[in-house]
């Protein structure tokens, strides 16, 4: 596949498609909406209201992570994702859409949250 064209693809997906996704996959896994939500918080620092309105503007993400403050220990975030290592990522909103991704793997994988959210 194409870089260019994958990353061209991740900044154009819709966040509103995504995020039942997201949602089911940690609900199927036992894990609650507060917890995702909580996951989201921390790495974009959108509160519960800022990111209904994001889903329901159905803004991309691209426009999601320009208007995110993300977190300072985002970098904190490594491994392996869709067979991508993510601290290896050039794209910065490839990176960032990954780093989300991976947060809410941890979070359905059980993960403990202290784990997940990332301080130095």
């Amino acid at each position: 596949m194409n870089n260019n064209t994958h990353h061209e693809r991740m900044a154009k997906m819709i966040f509103a498609s995504v995020y039942p996704l997201y949602l089911t996959k940690v609900e199927k896994k036992g894990r609650t909406k507060e917890e995702l939500l909580q996951v989201i918080e921390w790495l974009t620092g959108f509160d519960q209201a800022k990111l209904q309105e994001m889903i329901e503007k159905r803004v991309t993400f691209e426009t999601f992570f320009q208007n995110a403050a993300l977190n300072p220990n985002a970098h904190l975030i490594t491994g392996m994702i869709c067979g991508y290592r993510i601290e290896e990522i050039e794209n910065p909103l490839t990176q960032k859409v990954r780093y989300l991704d991976k947060l809410v793997d941890e979070l359905a994988n059980g993960r403990k949250m202290e784990k997940i959210l990332r301080s130095a």
